[in-house]
């Protein structure tokens, strides 16, 4: 594709890995979040029938009456930064995976698993922190309820 990094190019080659087992939902945020599970992966999109990485934080957040944009470098601006081993579950998660600074966002699940809109994976989906693809592109985290 044209216009899509080496990483992305990447990444969609190593897609087919399985999902992550999905922690037991703790927190109002993740259980939303755990519902949208299977959801196709549209550019753009942020609604039941489609979410791209920031559309589903910005949707999920929305049912908990916490507004943020629908932009994962924009959402990296709200809350208080989290470091990694005092992270909760509901926090934000960011990655640079297309380009440089932050590109992708998630919903902390617990025991190092998030939830996101994975273009990749092309639906919504369950991943491991501890992976190599998404270790190696974290960003940080952030609490923003």
């Amino acid at each position: 594709r044209r216009g899509r990094s080496r990483g992305w190019a990447h990444y969609r080659r190593h897609s087919s890995r399985p999902e992550a087992e999905a922690p037991p939902a703790e927190g109002d945020v993740v259980r939303v979040a755990y519902g949208y599970r299977g959801t196709p992966y549209r550019f753009g999109a942020s609604g039941r029938n489609g979410f791209d990485c920031s559309g589903f934080t910005s949707y999920v957040y929305r049912k908990q009456g916490v507004s943020l944009p629908h932009n994962a470098a924009a959402q990296f601006g709200h809350g208080h930064r989290v470091k990694g081993d005092a992270m909760k579950p509901g926090d934000l998660v960011f990655f640079h995976t297309t380009r440089r600074g932050v590109s992708h966002v998630g919903i902390y699940a617990g025991q190092g698993k998030f939830v996101h809109a994975s273009s990749g994976g092309g639906r919504v989906r369950v991943d491991s922190l501890n992976s190599g693809y998404y270790r190696s592109r974290l960003v940080g985290a952030r609490r923003v309820k």
